[in-house]
């Protein structure tokens, strides 16, 4: 069974509660923003295609090796779901911190 709180470091404490923090303003150039979201948008519909492949081939492996998975797929698809994740938050102004290639991938 999955941890619950296996990204809970990558993650932001949401609490249980609803979340009522205020929002800020966007301190960066808006034009830029809006440009690299864009940019992230397209890279994260790839992103998608990649991660619907390696489901694929991750199945193909579980049936012939007696359900053990590859850990390297698996791993590179937590990678993939991390990345994901801050690409949202940036994309939807929740962060001003752009994810990878702008920055490290955790």
């Amino acid at each position: 069974m999955a941890d619950p709180n296996e990204f809970d470091h990558v993650m932001p404490d949401l609490g249980t509660e609803p979340r009522e923090r205020p929002v800020s303003e966007v301190h960066e150039n808006l034009a830029a923003r809006i440009l690299y979201s864009i940019l992230i948008w397209i890279m994260m519909s790839f992103a998608s295609t990649i991660i619907g492949f390696l489901a694929l081939v991750q199945g193909v492996i579980l049936l012939t090796s007696g359900k053990k998975p590859n850990a390297r797929i698996a791993g590179f698809g937590t990678d993939i779901g991390i990345w994901f994740a801050k690409s949202t938050r940036y994309i939807t102004a929740d962060s001003e911190t752009k994810p990878w290639p702008w920055t490290e991938l955790d």
